[in-house]
């Protein structure tokens, strides 16, 4: 929540926290993959009993697999499109989408057919592949499994999607654009009100994010407990609002960082 240089990690209190948002790609993954410590690091957190909520670009697919498999409370998916969540004993799969079915809908077709116009035009770009298990969202593929796009054919890429009323911006991997007034801060608001009301858990000044990318703007905004994995670092001038923190690890590496330090912090009288 502000224009300053992020402080060192270890400026970080962290007595009050109840739960943790955490960034995917290049935060928790290091070279696309789920290491063995940040993902230890995860049901550490989850153990001494924190809520963690991934907050990602990615599909609603993957936040389904996410929900089912993590130490996690819920999935914020696509950008703030979408959010999935369970509660403790209640079996069945809760999807609240930021619209209603039938305009997301309506918006996930304009989106493809703007999508292929572009992959046409520019060389190289192609629909990511979990592009058919995105419910809000349209992705492009500028990095991950293609060879990388040069910068200035990713801005033009974002420029025309605007160029017919949509939104874009592009994450650690891909292109997303989308059509609607959501964000992760947004979203992530609305699953404090909706799913942690009690015992003040709601409140956002018990929670913290940790991301690595631009497109975590709204979330570095929104949060005064907010971290940036090291890897930022070439993104962080262009940057609106800066984390308050930053790690000393990049990527997954400094995601354990962050575990660390948190349970540590705890075991302080």
């Amino acid at each position: 929540m502000t224009a300053k240089a992020p402080q060192p990690l270890a400026a970080l209190k962290c007595r009050d926290l109840v739960g943790i948002f955490t960034d995917i790609d290049d935060t928790l993954t290091t070279d696309g993959r789920l290491h063995a410590d940040a993902f230890a690091a995860l049901w550490q957190l989850h153990s001494a009993g924190f809520a963690v909520v991934p907050v990602t670009g990615r599909s609603a697919g993957w936040a389904h697999m996410i929900l089912k498999s993590w130490p996690v409370s819920a999935v914020i998916a696509e950008s703030g499109g979408v959010y999935l969540s369970r509660a403790p004993n209640q079996p069945r799969t809760q999807i609240v989408l930021h619209s209603s079915v039938s305009q997301v809908r309506a918006d996930r077709a304009a989106l493809e057919q703007c999508g292929q116009q572009i992959i046409r035009e520019i060389p190289g770009l192609a629909c990511a592949s979990d592009n058919a298990f995105r419910w809000v969202d349209y992705a492009l593929d500028y990095c991950e499994e293609v060879a990388r796009v040069d910068a200035s054919d990713v801005d033009r890429a974002i420029a025309m999607f605007q160029a017919q009323g949509f939104s874009a911006r592009a994450s650690s991997v891909h292109i997303n654009a989308w059509r609607g007034d959501f964000d992760k801060a947004p979203m992530a608001m609305r699953l404090l009100r909706e799913q942690f009301a009690t015992g003040g858990r709601d409140n956002p000044d018990r929670w913290l994010f940790v991301g690595d990318a631009p497109n975590d703007a709204s979330m570095f905004a929104n949060f005064a407990n907010s971290v940036a994995v090291a890897n930022i670092l070439p993104s962080l001038a262009n940057l609106p609002v800066k984390p308050a923190y930053i790690t000393q690890a990049s990527h997954g590496a400094g995601f354990v960082e962050l575990g660390e330090h948190i349970l540590r912090h705890l075991k302080r009288p």
